[in-house]
C-alpha cells in the first residue's frame, strides 16, 4: 500500500494577479510537504491531514485562520473539522475565535470522544483547557482578508490503508455573526470512511449542506457502485441544483483521487510516495 495526500485552498474566481497565485501555490506546497513528512515515516492519515491544514491556517493567502474572512460585524469566526476513516468518528468546532489552529481544536474534540461538534465560546474554552495556542483576535485580521472562498482542506490515505479528512475555514465575507457553513458539518463538507472515501469540500456552504454533499458522495460509492470521479461529479450537480458552486478533493481506498470543481479555479495539490508534488490554482 502506498500513501497519497491531497490539499485544497478553496474554489472560486481565478486569483487576482500572478503574485497571489504564486503565493497560493507556495502555501499548498508547504502544506503537502508537512503532511507527506508524516506519511513517509508510516504515520497515520489523520495526523497527516491535520499537519497539512495547520500550515494553511497560518498562511494569510487563504481563508482559514490568519487572513480569514470578516463577518458583517468586522471580526473573524472560524470553523474546522476532522474525520477519521478508521474509527468513522469526527470532531469539529464552529464560530471559534482566538484558537490559532482551529483544526487542532477539532482534533481535540475527536480525541476527547464525548461530542462531535462544539461551537462558540465553549469551543474556545475547550481548546484552552487542552493547551492549544491562542492569539489576540487582531492576529487573524489581515489587510485584504479573503473576500472570496478560500476554505482549506486535506485528505490522505496512509500506508496502512486508512483514510482521513480535514477542513478549516473563515467562512464567507460579510456573513452574519454565528453563521456556520458546511466545513464543520460532518456529511456536508467533511467525511472519511475507510470503506468508501475521504472528502474535504469548498464553496458555497449553504448549498453543500442542503445537498448533504459528502454523504452523497459516500452513498453513490457505497450504494450505487459508482467510481469516485462519477460520484463527486454527481454530488456536485446536486450542489449546483441548489444554487451553489464549489469543489472538493476526495480519495478512495485504492488511492484514486478526484478534484472536481464548478468554479473558474480551485487551488489544489497532491503528492504520493514518489515525493513528486503537483500543485495547481
Amino acid at each position: 500500500m502506498t500513501h497519497v495526500l491531497a490539499v485544497h485552498g478553496g474554489a472560486g474566481p481565478i486569483p487576482a494577479g500572478k503574485a497571489k497565485a504564486t503565493a497560493m501555490e507556495a502555501g499548498l506546497t508547504r502544506a503537502l510537504e508537512a503532511g507527506a513528512a508524516v506519511l513517509r515515516t508510516g504515520g497515520p492519515a489523520l495526523d497527516a491531514v491535520v499537519a497539512a491544514v495547520r500550515v494553511l491556517e497560518d498562511d494569510e493567502h487563504f481563508n482559514a485562520g490568519r487572513g480569514a474572512a470578516r463577518t458583517s460585524a468586522g471580526h473573524v469566526e472560524l470553523d474546522a473539522a476532522v474525520a477519521d476513516g478508521t474509527s468513522r468518528r469526527a470532531g469539529a468546532v464552529a464560530v471559534a475565535t482566538e484558537i490559532r489552529h482551529p483544526i487542532d481544536a477539532a482534533r481535540a474534540v475527536l480525541d476527547d470522544g464525548r461530542h462531535v461538534l462544539l461551537a462558540g465560546p465553549a469551543a474556545v474554552a475547550f481548546g484552552r483547557r487542552h493547551g492549544l495556542q491562542t492569539e489576540d483576535p487582531s492576529w487573524f485580521l489581515v489587510d485584504g482578508s479573503a473576500t472570496t472562498p478560500g476554505t482549506v482542506g486535506a485528505v490522505a490515505l496512509d500506508e496502512h490503508g486508512h483514510l482521513a479528512a480535514a477542513t478549516s475555514t473563515g467562512g464567507m465575507h460579510g456573513q452574519l455573526p454565528g453563521r456556520i457553513g458546511d466545513s464543520p458539518v460532518v456529511g456536508a463538507g467533511t467525511w472519511a470512511d475507510d470503506d468508501t472515501c475521504a472528502i474535504s469540500a469548498t464553496g458555497h456552504g449553504e448549498a453543500f449542506i442542503l445537498a448533504a454533499f459528502a454523504h452523497e458522495v459516500d452513498a453513490l460509492l457505497r450504494l450505487a457502485g459508482h467510481d469516485l470521479a462519477t460520484a463527486t461529479d454527481l454530488a456536485l450537480a446536486r450542489v449546483t441544483a441548489r444554487g451553489g458552486t464549489g469543489g472538493c478533493i476526495a480519495l478512495d481506498p485504492s488511492g484514486a483521487l478526484a478534484m472536481p470543481f464548478t468554479t473558474p479555479a480551485m487551488a489544489r495539490g497532491r503528492i504520493d510516495h514518489t515525493g513528486q508534488a503537483d500543485v495547481r490554482v
